[in-house]
């Protein structure tokens, strides 16, 4: 488990909590040469509400809570995904799941948010499952180590130059 302390940033005035979002990202090499990269979306509101259908939600109560498994090879292709909503807001949230499995074959290593968008935009999948999606690459890049390897040897690895701490100089 993780203990969070205070943020270190600057003091702030009297506030009352309102929503609160925790994104958890997993990563687990298989014993047949894949990878499962996990990764769970949960929303509360820290007051009680009433959801359309006048479903009711006490505070503290998931609005949100949605799972998404992606299994992948070492070149970051998604070779099997798997998803769930314990908790969505609108009846019809699930309708969304069957279109995740278009992004089977889709690469995290190349192309990944345009893959996303071509294969769930706009109605055809959910803005939170679209979220999760985006940041599971970064996890299978901090898992599999062959991500960083250029298939081109003369090529400098991918992350360089990606960011101020991986800045070619």
């Amino acid at each position: 488990t993780h203990t969070y302390k205070n943020m270190p940033l600057s003091p702030v005035a009297n506030r009352i909590p309102k929503h609160l979002r925790d994104v958890r990202f997993r990563s687990f090499e298989r014993e047949d040469g894949l990878w499962d990269i996990e990764g769970e979306l949960l929303d509360t509101k820290a007051y009680d509400l009433v959801l359309s259908g006048e479903r009711k939600r006490k505070a503290g109560d998931a609005i949100h809570h949605m799972w998404i498994r992606c299994t992948i090879n070492t070149d970051l292709v998604v070779q099997a995904i798997e998803v769930a909503m314990d908790a969505h807001p609108l009846g019809d949230c699930p309708q969304a799941l069957p279109a995740m499995q278009n992004m089977v074959g889709c690469s995290m290593a190349r192309g990944w948010r345009k893959a996303i968008e071509a294969n769930l935009g706009s109605i055809a999948g959910c803005t939170h499952m679209r979220e999760l999606l985006f940041n599971m690459a970064t996890a299978a890049f901090q898992s599999v180590h062959k991500a960083f390897v250029s298939a081109d040897p003369s090529q400098p690895p991918r992350h360089l130059g990606q960011c101020a701490g991986w800045d070619f100089n």
